[in-house]
């Protein structure tokens, strides 16, 4: 009974003090390319479930003159208006993609340029701006949205404040 006890806590501090494995920052930060491209083709298709499934239950979505999402049925209703509107298009590229040494949080920094139909005037309209998205990794290894803010406005450049 001893050395069974002996050998799970000698297992236990070999496993405690064995390093955690390297974060694949690079290979992170290409997935992450990698879900924008397929994030710009949910707004492209108009394809409101594909959009809300981009976001944790508990982000936070911000954009200009819309009012801050902060829950699920929330940011659904925003998404269903907006992707049924036929003049929509949206391109965007991130400029800069931060992942953290522990590989649970990354940020993506870029540009877009969107179509949308104002409501003021019934017009097709086109908007550039920037935009900010906190995505957080989740237990499958996808990355998921947890802040996703744009402001519009010129939009900074690939080299503007590295």
């Amino acid at each position: 009974m001893k050395a069974a006890a002996l050998v799970l806590v000698l297992a236990f501090r070999l496993t405690a003090c064995k390093p955690a494995g390297k974060v694949d920052t690079a290979a992170d930060e290409a997935a992450i390319r990698t879900k924008e491209t397929a994030w710009m083709a949910y707004y492209n298709k108009h394809d409101a479930n594909g959009l809300a499934a981009q976001y944790e239950d508990d982000a936070a979505l911000a954009g200009t003159g819309a009012p801050l999402m902060t829950d699920p049925a929330a940011r659904k209703a925003f998404l269903t208006g907006f992707a049924s509107d036929p003049a929509l298009k949206v391109d965007f590229a991130s400029d800069r993609i931060i992942v953290a040494a522990s590989g649970e949080l990354a940020s993506s920094r870029g540009h877009y340029t969107m179509t949308y139909t104002d409501p003021a005037t019934k017009q097709p309209k086109t908007e550039i701006g920037s935009y900010l998205t906190v995505y957080r990794k989740q237990a499958d290894g996808s990355w998921k949205a947890v802040e996703d803010f744009t402001t519009a406005g010129p939009a900074a450049g690939s080299n503007s404040g590295k």
